[in-house]
C-alpha cells in the first residue's frame, strides 16, 4: 500500500495559502485510511473544528483537486471520493458489496499496459486503473 502523504506540505510547495480549516481539512484527508466523500470529510472535520461549514470543506477539496495535490474518484457509488496525489502510481480495487477500496500495484499490469499502449502505437503518458469485485468465498 502506498505511504502516507503529507497534504499540508504538498500544498505549501505547491504555493497554496493555508487558513486553519484548510488545515485542519488537509490533515484529515493524510491521517485516511480510506477514500472519504465531502459529507465523511466534513465529518472528521468538524470534530476538529466544529465551525468548518461542509461549503468549506466542498470549496477546500476543489482548490485543492485544481492545484494537483488532491486526487478525485469515482467508484461507482455516486459520491465523489478523495485521496492526497500519490507520489507513486498505484491502482484500486472496490469491493461492490461493502465499498472498501483496496489499494494496490502490480509491475507486470504496469509493464503490459505499457505493451498494449506501444502495439496500438502509443507512448502511455498516464492512466488509471479501477477493478469491481466481491470476495471469494473461503472454503474451510
Amino acid at each position: 500500500m502506498p505511504q502516507k502523504i503529507d497534504l499540508e506540505q504538498l500544498c505549501a510547495d505547491k504555493g497554496l495559502r493555508i487558513t486553519e480549516q484548510r488545515r485542519v481539512i488537509a490533515r484529515v484527508l493524510s491521517d485516511s485510511d480510506d477514500h472519504p466523500d465531502v459529507e465523511q470529510l466534513h465529518e472528521r472535520a468538524s470534530k476538529i473544528d466544529s465551525g468548518i461549514s461542509i461549503a468549506t470543506v466542498y470549496r477546500t477539496v476543489r482548490l485543492f483537486e485544481e492545484a494537483g495535490v488532491l486526487d478525485r474518484h469515482d467508484f461507482g457509488d455516486g459520491r465523489s471520493r478523495y485521496e492526497p496525489a500519490p507520489e507513486s502510481h498505484h491502482d484500486h480495487l472496490i469491493d461492490v458489496e461493502t465499498g472498501k477500496v483496496v489499494e494496490f500495484v502490480d509491475p507486470e499490469l504496469e509493464a503490459l499496459q505499457k505493451q498494449i499502449a506501444e502495439k496500438l502505437g502509443y507512448r502511455l503518458v498516464d492512466h488509471r486503473m479501477e477493478l469491481y469485485g466481491v470476495r471469494l468465498e473461503r472454503e474451510n
